[in-house]
């Protein structure tokens, strides 16, 4: 069994309920929820959105494979009703790197496993800098290590408060 963390969160639509059913449809189809952070609301980051963003981190335990796992919280962002054809067509239009969405689910971590393909990058490529995903993410594995530089989450999170208050005008 591995342990999992993943990243929730969107900005469209009933956010709270959006969270729910995928945890519940995480939970049914790729592995027993652990551990759920509280919900976490953030403006939008590396784009402009009129509406924030809603967060929420989980951990589970599943005997799928990294990519196992990938395509099966992929189909649940289907199901949830995102469309990666759309966002594509708005990313374009604005040149924008990201575009608001009813729901996202990324593989944070999967135990301390280094993933690199093409597919997968595993752990999160831009942890570190993301404020919203570590709040979360520190609430229920504060200690754990991150695979490659060995700081904690809570450690990342802290040098993120630290640095954003230095360099700040």
């Amino acid at each position: 069994m591995a342990r999992v963390a993943l990243l929730l969160g969107g900005n469209e639509g009933d956010m709270k309920r959006t969270l729910q059913t995928a945890q519940r449809l995480i939970n049914e189809r790729v592995g027993a929820v652990m551990r759920c952070s509280h919900r976490y609301q953030s403006e939008a980051w590396g784009f402009n959105a009129t509406l924030p963003f809603t967060n929420q981190a989980l951990e589970i335990s599943t005997d799928l494979r990294p990519l196992e796992v990938l395509d099966a919280i992929q189909q649940i962002e289907n199901e949830l009703g995102r469309n990666r054809a759309a966002e594509q067509i708005e990313k374009a239009a604005t040149g924008a790197r990201y575009a608001s969405r009813p729901i996202d689910i990324d593989i944070i971590f999967y135990g301390s496993e280094i993933i690199d393909e093409e597919r997968l990058r595993i752990p999160h490529p831009l942890l570190a800098e993301r404020q919203f995903a570590l709040q979360p993410l520190a609430e229920i594995m504060r200690s754990f290590p991150h695979p490659v530089t060995g700081k904690s989450v809570g450690e990342m999170l802290d040098a993120l408060r630290t640095e954003e208050v230095t360099t700040e005008p």
